[in-house]
């Protein structure tokens, strides 16, 4: 009579035993992964997300873009990148508009040309400044999509001997001049091929006074520039002519971007709406409508 409660007990105890294995096995199944680490059921991240508040920015709720000083027409206005004028500057703030930026939380940062594509941390969370895409300097930053083709063009003074050129065969045995690190000086030395090294200048006011100064007998610039320059700062200067692109799909300016900086992606989907949507070339209408000019042979 006494070894029935304690067999009951026994069989109590058993159970117990079982049910909190069972329990335990079930909670590991759901909450370790194969390699032994803690899994939370498969929620979601933040990582690619475009939202306003997931962006990686430099300063957390305002968006830094850089561009370079004097910033001048027709890609800015009086030198001043936050009233939103001149092309690039309306670029600037479509763009922080399509990632949810109001005006008063845009910063700008002043970025010399030839820093924005060098290798190293920025301190902008993009930089735009008629920065065309090519091979070297995507090694030390990243570009997003183009936002506006460009071809180079040729600008002498009226009585220049690059007057009237057809071909960079008349240009050969010319004094020619640009802006260092440019596209533009690159476009001289291995396409013209001048038998003068040309001249190189720090910046484009630099290369512009040396022009108005008749230190050369041309100077190559963006297509919208030369167009600026001519019509309303050296007077007696012209476009003596602008150059097909020499490269296939031609050449672009691109928004500069610290390498591996996620936010390239995001500006990549608000460019091809901005592009879809006829933003990009109502902006390039509006600001930098009538860039046409004779075209100069390559051959």
């Amino acid at each position: 009579m006494r070894r029935r409660p304690l067999l009951s007990l026994l069989a109590l105890l058993a159970c117990a035993a079982l049910l909190a294995g069972a329990c335990g096995s079930e909670d590991d199944d759901e909450s370790t992964g194969d390699d032994g680490t803690e899994e939370d059921g498969g929620g979601s991240g933040t990582t690619g997300s475009c939202e306003k508040g997931d962006l990686d920015l430099k300063e957390d709720g305002t968006l830094t873009i850089g561009t370079d000083t004097p910033a001048f027409p027709p890609w800015f206005e009086d030198d001043d990148p936050t009233n939103g004028e001149g092309f690039e500057g309306a670029v600037a703030y479509a763009v922080a508009d399509g990632l949810g930026f109001a005006a008063d939380e845009v910063a700008w940062t002043t970025v010399p040309f030839n820093n924005a594509f060098a290798p190293g941390e920025k301190d902008f969370d993009f930089d735009i400044n008629q920065v065309s895409i090519n091979d070297e300097r995507a090694e030390a930053v990243d570009f997003s999509q183009g936002y506006y083709d460009v071809n180079q063009a040729l600008v002498g003074l009226e009585d220049s001997p690059a007057v009237g050129a057809e071909s960079i065969a008349d240009l050969k045995d010319l004094q020619l001049g640009a802006q260092v690190g440019t596209t533009s000086l690159d476009f001289i030395t291995e396409v013209i091929q001048p038998s003068s090294e040309p001249l190189v200048y720090n910046d484009n006011n630099a290369v512009k006074a040396a022009l108005d100064a008749d230190q050369v007998d041309g100077v190559v610039f963006d297509l919208p520039t030369a167009l600026y320059v001519t019509a309303a700062e050296i007077e007696g200067s012209t476009v003596i002519g602008q150059f097909p692109s020499e490269s296939e799909g031609g050449e672009q300016f691109g928004l500069v971007f610290e390498k591996g900086n996620p936010l390239r992606d995001c500006v990549d989907e608000v460019l091809a709406t901005l592009e879809e949507d006829g933003t990009l070339a109502g902006l390039q209408e509006e600001w930098l409508g009538g860039a046409v000019a004779p075209e100069i042979a390559l051959g």
